[in-house]
């Protein structure tokens, strides 16, 4: 049986409408944001790829207090609203920062090579199997070698409260995944090959019940074809 996640028309067309709001769900990211950008060492970081970059909300933040004064930023989403309010909260940085609209089902085919990090938060939970693969195995090619992907994302509870409300949060997905924004609960890590990368830092964050996983890894020198 095929997984219910939306289709990439029907993401786009819930992330047009949710727009700006998306900024509200920073009650319960933030942790886990915060526990990523520790873990990512943007500070060392020349260039960065988001893959998903929504409001543009993370991207400023890492362009005003994480990442060298020369380094540069490039997002990508699906979303005209999104890539609009991105390139208007990150129009301060100039040449610094792009947003380049991805309104396919297509594995992007950006000619970028050679970036430190390949940033990707709460998208990648949108995504079927298939999908997260795709995107995992486009991130080892435009890495360099001992660039880092640095993911967070919905997960799985780790304990009885978090439990019950990532096990309710799955039950809704499962009858209507509009409702939880396409989103449900994934372990990134289990996708990330051992022969391609080398898990750095894995936590599960959890606030309000709610769970998301945060994932830094490092791609290998070598990797296979």
């Amino acid at each position: 049986m095929s997984e219910r996640t939306l289709s990439p028309a029907a993401a786009k067309e819930f992330y047009d409408r949710f727009g700006s709001k998306q900024d509200a769900q920073a009650w319960y990211e933030d942790a886990a944001i915060t526990a990523l950008i520790r873990a990512s060492r943007f500070s060392a970081a020349a260039s960065v790829l988001e893959f998903g970059c929504g409001t543009g909300r993370l991207a400023e933040a890492l362009l005003e207090g994480h990442l060298p004064e020369t380094a540069v930023y490039r997002g990508l989403d699906i979303s005209e609203t999104m890539v609009r309010l991105s390139r208007e909260r990150l129009s301060r940085f100039g040449g610094r920062a792009a947003v380049v609209l991805h309104a396919t089902a297509e594995v992007p085919r950006l000619t970028v090579d050679g970036v430190d990090r390949f940033l990707s938060t709460y998208v990648l939970d949108l995504l079927p199997a298939a999908r997260i693969k795709e995107v995992l195995s486009w991130a080892s090619r435009v890495l360099r070698p001992g660039g880092l992907i640095c993911l967070a994302g919905i997960t799985r509870g780790t304990g009885l409260v978090s439990g019950a409300v990532m096990g309710t949060w799955n039950a809704v997905f499962k009858i209507r995944p509009a409702t939880v924004g396409g989103c449900r609960p994934v372990v990134l890590a289990d996708d990330l090959a051992p022969d391609v990368w080398a898990i750095e830092h894995h936590e599960v964050v959890v606030r309000w019940g709610i769970a998301s996983e945060v994932v830094v890894a490092r791609r290998r020198a070598s990797t296979p074809p």
